[in-house]
C-alpha cells in the first residue's frame, strides 16, 4: 500500500468514527423501528444472494451491523467486518438489544487475513462500499481468500456510472461532475455533512473516495479465481443516494430525468471453483 493511501484511509476512518453515531440516531436508518422488526435487507439481495440458513456468511464493511444482524436472523452464522471501532461497539450493542448472535471483527478489508481465520459459504457486501477501497484487486483477493470451494460471493452496489452525475444549480438537472475512470488518485469531498444529514457540522468532513468501473470489479473478481455467475444492472436504486431521484415505490428510487437511461444499481454473483 502506498504511504498516501494510508493517509487517505486514516482520514476516512476518522470520518466514519464520527458519523457512525449520527447514522445510528438518524431517521434514515430508523434503529428504533429495526429493534421492533430486525430486518434491514432489501428484496434484491434477499432474492439474488439465495438461501443463507445454516450457512456461514462473512459480511464485509457492514457499518454498524443492521444487515449483518438481519442475515443472522434469517439463519446464517454471520461474521461482520468493519474498520471503525465506534461502529463495532454500536453493532455489538444493537445485536444484544435484538437478541441475535453475530461475531464482529474490527479490521480493514486489506488487513482482514491477518485478523480472521476460517472459510465461509458466502461473502457478502453491499451499497456504497467499493468507492472507499483504493485497490479493487486486493479487495477481490480478500473475498476469494475467505470463500470455501463452491462458496458464493455476492455484491449489490451503487452503479459507478450513475455516480459521475450531480445536480445542477436548480437541484434537479443532471450534470456530469465526477470522473468514471480511475486515474490512481482519489476524489476529495469536503463540507458535505453526511448522507443522513447534509447539514451536519463535522469535525472530520474531508473524505477520499476511489473511482472504479464495473469492468474493473468484474476483472478483479475473475483474476482472484472466482467464476462470474451474473452481472445485473438495474434502472432503479433501493436508496435515494443521488439528489435528483425520487421514491417510486417500496425500496425503489428512480431518476427524475432520463429514467431508464442510467443504471443506478448493479449486482454481481460469483462462485469459487471446487
Amino acid at each position: 500500500m502506498r504511504p498516501d493511501e494510508q493517509q487517505f484511509l486514516a482520514a476516512n476512518l476518522t470520518h466514519w468514527d464520527e458519523v457512525a453515531p449520527i447514522h445510528a440516531a438518524s431517521a434514515f436508518y430508523d434503529v428504533a423501528g429495526f429493534r421492533v422488526r430486525p430486518d434491514s435487507l432489501k428484496p434484491i439481495e434477499v432474492a439474488e444472494a439465495g438461501e443463507v440458513r445454516g450457512k456461514t456468511l462473512l459480511h464485509l464493511q457492514y457499518h454498524f451491523g443492521m444487515d449483518s444482524i438481519s442475515w443472522a436472523r434469517r439463519g446464517a452464522q454471520v461474521t461482520g467486518v468493519d474498520f471503525s471501532p465506534v461502529a463495532i461497539d454500536q453493532a455489538r450493542t444493537l445485536a444484544r438489544e435484538v437478541g441475535t448472535a453475530v461475531r464482529f471483527v474490527c479490521s480493514s478489508v486489506d488487513d482482514l487475513p491477518r485478523h480472521l481465520e476460517g472459510l465461509f459459504d458466502i461473502v457478502f457486501t453491499s451499497y456504497g462500499v467499493l468507492s472507499w477501497l483504493p485497490d479493487k484487486q486486493r479487495w477481490a483477493r480478500t473475498a476469494a481468500h475467505f470463500l470455501k470451494p463452491g462458496g458464493t460471493f455476492y455484491i449489490v452496489e451503487f452503479h459507478p456510472f450513475a455516480a459521475i452525475f450531480d445536480s445542477g444549480p436548480d437541484g434537479e438537472a443532471m450534470r456530469i461532475a465526477y470522473r468514471y475512470f480511475p486515474d490512481g488518485e482519489p476524489q476529495v469531498f469536503e463540507g458535505l455533512g453526511t448522507y443522513t444529514d447534509r447539514e451536519a457540522l463535522l469535525k472530520h468532513n474531508r473524505t477520499y473516495e476511489f473511482p472504479f468501473t464495473v469492468g474493473e470489479v468484474l476483472t478483479s473478481l475473475a483474476e482472484a479465481g472466482l467464476r462470474i455467475e451474473f452481472l445485473h444492472e438495474f434502472p432503479h436504486s433501493t436508496y435515494q443516494f443521488l439528489p435528483f431521484t425520487h421514491q417510486t415505490g417500496p425500496d425503489e428510487v428512480r431518476l427524475l430525468q432520463h429514467a431508464g437511461s442510467v443504471p443506478p444499481l448493479f449486482s454481481i454473483k460469483a462462485t469459487k471453483p471446487v
